[in-house]
């Protein structure tokens, strides 16, 4: 609302009643981060083998009648398959010994007819053990997380509109106990179809949650107060929940009283609902002009502060909130372009941070530390990005951390095997990078999109955030098929991602827009540096030129850099220049009267002895983005390059040809690198 700010200025940036708004509304966030990422415990597949009825085997059959299999280049025992069991029942009987006077290769085998036994090392019973999800029922296992994150876009494609009917605070705590309540049911799911359906309901309720609490605390708080609640308050208390998570389930082995007793906790959050207020924006926007009033007097007496006797003018609401739909950002082309590109940020975004988010049950060690693990390390990320947001640059500080979230998934796989701790500290180095994307790219989009639109803006981004959320299970699921897969994936469409955001248009220490006609063109890299090369050569047509030419100087065959020597202040010999003029001179091209300016000459002049050196990168925030980019881009492309290089003896056919061969193919892609170029 555009004059809320102003009448409402007489109360302040900070005080009683806004301090207990913000962590009252934050600790509703703490229910979100344990109430759907449990299913990295329930939904975990413990070590199994087939079932084996009390045949009366004798001890070494029972001990072969468990096939080997390859998995991962080791051999392991088969999870879903067994030796033909009235065959070994046979053999058994007969007295026959396996490997000395049965070859176990040549016998039959077949599926866990009877069922699996399942370890209970880790984990008492869940999901996966109560309805064999395992083999050809596996793929049941990400079908059932998906369910959440369907849930998720079903939610926030309706929790706008009905917070917009019914108010912020009730669609707050009527979401608290519906999901509550579906965690509950779900917890006496008979099947595994009942519990995808209650997961669903699971995931709409709490993605509602945190849309109307999310809104609730930018609507009541004030302009500080907001900043701090949406840049670090909500991420921090939601990652204080999921921390908690794995201790809980550490605790509670059993999935259905996990459940119970997570659905419990919203018993916490009653009382909230006589200390938080509704949004009194929104019930000027309902025409509920006394309420509101009466809502912000009662913050003036918290805060101790007079009120004035009259605090809002009459509205016209009507004309104040015009409607805007998809169809207005159909209908400009450069609103288009900026929404498909945040699209696709949305979605690979979520890919990356939910799929590692889930993978962690999948990694070597301890799954309860590596879950904690995996909570604490959004904690510094998220309060980091608070700083950086303050004073870097929006694009280059998403690009950089996608670089690096991106760029370390695709190392992983050059882990060797005995070096699990490495491999869980890159794991966890990329679950830093994408907390700081998932955090920086919310108020990066709200910053790109003009008021009218951000709204609408919004609710598409995080649709598409649900696309790629409910994608993760399976890309996850990808790793029972190969390792590397779910890593390379995501790591390479990170990196696709970074390069898509250079083209949106910068936002840092910009105004807001408030109008579509605002609203910023699309631009890239390229395109900033083109305008600053043109603003600084119309500088130098007004320069003045006061330097002779010299006509007898020649350039020597293999000049030294004239950058560099007017870079250490080498002008007054006029060496730079000189080996200028010579060039000139071989070209047959006549040199202007002077090629350096006095103010070029004079700067350089002055930064003769100053000294660079690694700290400058650093002390720069911009120049330090730009160098983490450059340096992850070489080493992606190094490892790249000089993989497939040395791998060329490792392939069918000769050797020597097959080196040609790779040597050969780089003749035309200099050439068309060269064009390009151009």
């Amino acid at each position: 609302m555009s004059d809320y700010d102003e009448d409402t200025a007489f109360l302040g940036q900070t005080g009683p009643f806004f301090w207990t708004t913000f962590f009252l509304l934050n600790t509703v966030f703490v229910s979100t981060g344990f109430n759907g990422l449990y299913m990295v415990f329930i939904g975990a597949t413990p070590n199994h083998h087939c079932l084996i009825p009390d045949f009366n085997l004798t001890e070494e059959w029972t001990n072969a009648i468990i096939p080997f299999t390859l998995v991962n280049g080791e051999e392991v025992k088969s999870q879903c398959s067994r030796y033909s069991l009235d065959v070994v029942r046979n053999m058994s009987a007969e007295g026959l010994i396996p490997g000395r006077d049965v070859n176990l290769t040549d016998l039959v085998q077949e599926g866990c007819l009877d069922g699996w036994n399942y370890s209970k090392d880790i984990y008492q019973s869940n999901i996966v053990t109560e309805w064999d999800l395992v083999c050809d029922d596996q793929w049941k296992v990400p079908f059932a997380s998906s369910t959440l994150f369907v849930g998720y876009l079903f939610g926030s494609l309706i929790s706008g509109h009905v917070s917009d009917r019914f108010g912020r605070k009730k669609v707050v705590f009527i979401s608290l106990v519906a999901q509550s309540v579906a965690v509950m049911l779900q917890s006496f799911s008979h099947s595994w179809q009942m519990f995808c359906v209650m997961f669903l309901f699971v995931g709409a309720s709490q993605i509602s949650l945190y849309i109307s609490a999310f809104v609730l605390g930018t609507e009541v708080l004030s302009k500080t107060m907001r900043i701090l609640f949406t840049t670090l308050g909500a991420f921090l208390f939601y990652c204080i929940g999921y921390m908690t998570l794995p201790w809980i389930a550490y605790g509670i082995r059993e999935w259905r009283t996990l459940l119970a007793v997570l659905s419990s906790t919203a018993v916490v959050y009653i009382p909230l609902w006589w200390f938080i207020p509704e949004s009194p924006r929104w019930l000027i926007t309902q025409g509920r002009v006394e309420e509101a009033e009466a809502i912000v007097r009662e913050a003036a007496r918290k805060n101790k502060i007079e009120a004035p006797a009259v605090i809002f003018k009459e509205y016209d609401v009507s004309a104040q909130f015009k409607k805007y739909t998809m169809l207005d950002i159909l209908k400009s082309k450069k609103i288009r372009s900026i929404t498909l590109m945040c699209l696709i940020l949305w979605m690979a975004i979520n890919i990356g941070y939910f799929g590692l988010s889930l993978n962690t049950s999948n990694l070597s060690g301890n799954p309860f530390m590596n879950c904690f693990l995996s909570a604490t390390t959004e904690v510094p990320a998220y309060v980091v990005s608070t700083v950086l947001l303050k004073k870097c640059p929006r694009r280059a500080l998403l690009s950089s951390f996608l670089v690096i979230g991106g760029g370390v998934l695709l190392l992983i796989q050059f882990i060797p095997e005995d070096l699990q701790y490495v491999a869980l500290a890159l794991e966890m180095t990329g679950k830093f990078g994408f907390t700081m994307a998932f955090s920086i790219v919310y108020i990066y989009t709200a910053e790109v999109y003009p008021t009218v639109l951000r709204n609408v803006g919004m609710g598409m981004c995080s649709s598409a955030a649900r696309i790629g959320s409910i994608t993760a299970p399976y890309v996850i699921y990808l790793g029972s098929y190969n390792k590397a897969l779910p890593y390379i994936l995501m790591g390479s469409l990170t990196i696709a991602s970074s390069v898509v955001n250079l083209f949106l248009p910068e936002t840092l220490n910009r105004d807001l827009p408030e109008t579509v006609e605002q609203m910023q063109e699309c631009q890239g890299l390229c395109n900033g540096l083109k305008k600053r090369k043109y603003l600084e050569d119309e500088g130098r047509k007004n320069l003045p030129i006061q330097r002779d030419v010299r006509q007898d100087l020649q350039a020597p065959l293999v000049p030294e850099s004239p950058r560099w020597l007017l870079s250490r202040g080498r002008v007054e010999e006029a060496e730079a220049e000189a080996i200028l003029i010579g060039a000139a001179k071989s070209n047959n091209v006549e040199p202007p009267k002077a090629i350096f300016t006095q103010a070029e000459i004079d700067y350089a002049m002055s930064r003769k002895d100053k000294k660079y050196n690694f700290s400058v990168i650093v002390s720069s925030c911009n120049m330090f983005s730009i160098t983490v980019l450059c340096s992850m881009l070489w080493i992606v492309v190094t490892i790249g390059y000089y993989s497939l290089v040395l791998n060329t003896s490792n392939l069918n056919g000769d050797p020597f040809l097959n080196c040609f061969l790779s040597g050969l193919v780089e003749v035309p892609a200099y050439i068309i690198a060269l064009l390009l170029l151009q």
